[in-house]
């Protein structure tokens, strides 16, 4: 089935705060986009604690379809396939698909409405360390260890755990257990499928083996294994698989859609944002640079970045990375390996920097007097001192000013949440002046962090030659230089930064679509999808590096100076430990 010229691949993005719409065509232009909001509940008694639903979240996406396919006139013929991405969030049904509550206390385990367990809870904190002392084989595929700060914040067995130990042997026995991307398959198909993206990356599940009995039983799990692993999931697919019939005739029914629509496989959304940019040609000069093999994205890091950022790079072979999550095979293309790096906070960071500076006032009152964006302003600020200092760039600028950047702790490669912030070359200075230098600091700290990433997968046998960015801070051109210059690696920008994501899920409902029914495609599966991602992904423009000999000089002391800082605060830390005890 060749793709279609006239119809829409209908992608699917289940954000923290929003599920979003977007009909895509063949050639990856966005002709139609929508979103609704969904809800998420805190307890205000417990900060640890983030549930979402996941009715609240289909009535959201069911809006945001019906009004994408009514802002371009499409019939519920003219989608040819669909394709779901979502957060690593945790969904609990019945057998029968009822929302089973996870909220703590008598209703733990009841049905009712809020069922998942989002990504950003911490309330498995005691489970996350009983997992990390068991030294099981599975610890392997995360870097050597489930850092108990990270596996709250994205993987699902602390969270089984957890609620296992906390709710009624009767009420757990009748439940089953999703990651979000693979909730949202079941409910529009009514298949307890599974995907290897949310299996490999989020669930322990061993690449090649399966789930690992011992390690289960051993974590106090039991209950799962003597049930052959239904509960978690044994029928499982690689990404945009066709999943069962295609939509059930209820789910077609609330989307607006047809029954039997090809529905593929999901991903989590990082991975569709992997999707969505990996394969993207670039302009440069005017020329359009030609179309690559499959083999060329094992050369291309992806770095999904947001509040946080998510570093995605594939590679034939299984490649182990200290730190590093993976690698996880078939988490996207069959005979693949996936590894997953990431930076806990970057445009948080970015954000905390400005937000909290005394000179914050000032600078906001100064953007809106000018009608210009506040990174605009600082940038504007960072060249005027350039210029007065007779500096060539901006890290001359900050020459003596060093910044640590892991406020939040270390996710990659140190994988060390006890990790802190430091800043160096501090003087008695609460000027606009003082806070763009900060801003060009912390900037300059997330590039070295970048590069402290790729040497980390490069040493461990990757070979990364280029920097593929999508999200919000994509539109960072500052940011964008530093990373070409820091890393020494060109910096390829989707079209749209925004559509990375769910354009990423629009491509597996293409090849869903061309599966659909078996043998709807010739040769191999995995170069058909790279050839959907080729087709359907926009060209982007590149940023090269183009630091000076002094700036390159700099950049690399500076880099020097972040790795020692990395040692010393180790070493502070047991001193001080040693000498509490």
């Amino acid at each position: 089935m060749a793709a279609s010229e006239t119809g829409y691949y209908l992608g699917i993005d289940v954000g923290t705060g929003s599920a979003r719409a977007a009909l895509v065509k063949a050639d990856g232009t966005v002709a139609a986009s929508a979103a609704r909001d969904t809800q998420t509940w805190r307890d205000s008694a417990d900060h640890r604690i983030f549930e979402q639903s996941t009715a609240d979240i289909w009535v959201g996406i069911c809006a945001a379809v019906r009004d994408a396919l009514a802002a371009v006139r499409a019939a519920p013929a003219d989608v040819k396939g669909i394709g779901f991405d979502a957060t690593c969030s945790l969904a609990v049904t019945t057998w029968d698909g009822e929302s089973v509550v996870v909220t703590r206390g008598a209703q733990l385990g009841e049905l009712g409405e809020r069922n998942v367990v989002l990504w950003a809870d911490h309330r498995a904190e005691k489970e996350a360390d009983l997992i990390n002392g068991t030294g099981s084989s599975v610890l392997d595929y995360v870097g050597g260890t489930i850092s108990a700060i990270f596996v709250q914040l994205e993987m699902e067995i602390p969270k089984i755990l957890w609620l296992s130990r906390h709710m009624a042997p009767e009420r757990f026995a009748r439940c089953q257990f999703f990651d979000l991307p693979d909730f949202l398959t079941y409910r529009a198909t009514g298949a307890r499928t599974r995907s290897l993206c949310s299996l490999t990356c989020k669930c322990t599940y061993v690449p090649g083996k399966g789930w690992d009995q011992n390690f289960l039983s051993q974590i106090g799990l039991d209950v799962l294994v003597e049930k052959g692993f239904d509960a978690l999931g044994n029928d499982v697919l690689t990404a945009g698989a066709p999943v069962g019939s295609g939509l059930s005739e209820s789910a077609a029914e609330e989307l607006g859609l047809l029954p039997g629509t090809p529905v593929g496989s999901g991903v989590i959304d990082a991975y569709a944002g992997w999707l969505g940019t990996i394969a993207a040609r670039h302009e440069e000069g005017g020329i359009i640079s030609p179309p690559v093999s499959l083999h060329e994205s094992a050369h291309r890091l992806a770095a999904v970045a947001g509040t946080s950022t998510c570093h995605l790079v594939q590679s034939k072979e299984g490649i182990f990375v200290k730190g590093v999550w993976g690698p996880y095979r078939d988490a996207v293309f069959p005979g693949w390996w996936m590894n997953e790096g990431g930076q806990s906070s970057t445009g948080q960071l970015i954000d905390f920097t400005v937000t909290t500076h005394p000179a914050y006032g000032e600078l906001k009152a100064l953007a809106q007097q000018q009608n210009k964006n506040i990174h605009e302003v600082l940038r504007e600020t960072l060249d005027q001192i350039r210029t007065a200092e007779g500096a060539e760039s901006w890290t001359e600028v900050v020459a003596h000013m060093h910044f640590y950047p892991d406020l939040h702790g270390n996710r990659s490669p140190i994988a060390d949440p006890r990790m802190r912030g430091a800043i160096t070359g501090l003087a008695l200075d609460a000027s606009l002046h003082d806070l763009a230098r900060k801003y060009a600091l912390a900037l300059e700290a997330i590039a070295l962090q970048t590069r402290h990433i790729i040497d980390t997968l490069n040493g461990a046998g990757h070979a990364v030659r280029a920097l593929y960015l999508s999200g919000s801070q994509a539109q960072n051109g500052a940011l964008m230089r530093l990373f070409a210059d820091t890393c020494a690696v060109p910096v390829v920008l989707p079209r749209a930064h925004a559509a990375a994501v769910v354009l990423g899920a629009a491509m597996l409902g293409r090849f869903a679509a061309q599966q659909h029914g078996g043998g709807g495609y010739a040769g191999d599966a995995a170069a058909v999808l790279w050839d959907v991602m080729q087709e359907m992904t926009p060209p982007g423009t590149v940023v090269l590096p183009a630091a000076g000999e002094r700036e390159k000089r700099l950049l690399e002391a500076k880099y020097r100076i972040f790795l020692e800082s990395i040692e010393i605060q180790k070493r502070w830390r047991g001193e001080i430990d040693a000498a509490a005890k």
